[in-house]
């Protein structure tokens, strides 16, 4: 069988988030959670090789980039060792799940190859698959030259998951952050929020979102996200007092290494710190990046599974999310 043709070609490098805020408001009649969290996109970065076909289908594989493995090996043994999670692919990845939606709604008959080397770990609470849906959305609309702005992108995002809309949101060319309602998919894009440092550990297990958030319970007096905010745009490092994730106590019940991970950071200098997201990676906030690379060294030398330096992305660059640029496969 002769192999499709192909037209064009780009590359995508698509970021994960952290939550610095995460407060739950109400349960929804549609099963969800109504939420408030502040998001930010660091600079982790999964790829994305995405190649138009000209036969209507949709090619999807995965693979952790090249030396994933290596840092996810601990000095401490098995105990301590990150498991790289087998990666889903076809109908089960929110990636195919994402273009055949687009191609559903924009009604072409092109097709899609997509190749996804990964460095944002999986059941992390770091938004990495939603991430990656993102950044297919964008690739797609670009290949099959729909000419689709990004606020239909983001409601078909909506409908993919709840995560999506954020990487899709025009705050990247400001400060990487947004405040984020509904059930993550309003976003308040904000702009004159310094960058932050951060190291963050994703210990050896994950952990599942639907069985953190069925465990929670909603707050008679929710927390709000503006007191962080106005203190982080003013630059205190009071801000690491303010980070509230209200899924991190029922993480607990799950993962005694979410406790384990409190326990480790609070013996460090952060400014602050708590779990991302449902998670299980758990972040501290750093005074400068080279507080966070040697913080990040002690952490990865003493064996709590995968470490990363990560920051928000610099104020003097122009970032979209994705991040594109046209090469060769």
């Amino acid at each position: 069988m002769d192999s499709p043709t192909t037209d064009a070609a780009i590359v995508v490098e698509t970021p994960a988030k952290l939550n610095l805020f995460l407060e739950l408001l109400a349960k929804r009649p549609d099963g969800f959670h109504e939420v408030e969290t502040l998001m930010t996109a660091i600079n982790i970065y999964d790829r994305l090789y995405v190649t138009s076909l000209s036969e209507g289908q949709t090619q999807l594989t995965c693979r952790w980039a090249s030396g994933m493995e290596a840092l996810s090996a601990s000095r401490n043994g098995k105990e301590t060792a990150a498991t790289l999670d087998t990666l889903p692919i076809g109908s089960d990845n929110i990636v195919w799940k994402a273009v055949e939606r687009l191609r559903q709604r924009a009604g072409t008959a092109a097709g899609i190859a997509i190749h996804v080397v990964k460095r944002i770990p999986a059941a992390a609470g770091l938004g990495g698959a939603s991430s990656d849906a993102a950044a297919a959305l964008v690739a797609a609309n670009r290949l099959w030259r729909l000419g689709w702005s990004r606020e239909q992108l983001a409601e078909v995002a909506a409908e993919i998951g709840s995560d999506v809309p954020f990487f899709l949101a025009p705050r990247m060319r400001g400060s990487g952050m947004a405040i984020c309602r509904g059930r993550g998919e309003q976003i308040e894009s904000l702009s004159g929020m310094p960058q932050l440092h951060f190291v963050l550990t994703k210990p050896p297990v994950g952990l599942s979102t639907p069985k953190v958030f069925g465990r929670c319970t909603i707050p008679t007096t929710p927390a709000s996200v503006e007191p962080l905010v106005n203190t982080l745009r003013r630059g205190e490092h009071l801000a690491g007092k303010l980070l509230v994730n209200r899924l991190q106590s029922p993480a607990e019940a799950f993962s005694p290494w979410i406790s384990r991970m409190s326990e480790l950071f609070a013996k460090t200098d952060c400014i602050g710190h708590q779990m991302s997201g449902s998670g299980s990676s758990y972040f501290g906030i750093c005074r400068t990046a080279r507080q966070a690379r040697c913080l990040a060294s002690r952490i990865r030398a003493a064996g709590h599974g995968l470490t990363f330096q990560a920051s928000t992305a610099p104020h003097s660059h122009r970032i979209e999310t994705p991040r594109i640029e046209t090469a060769p496969l």
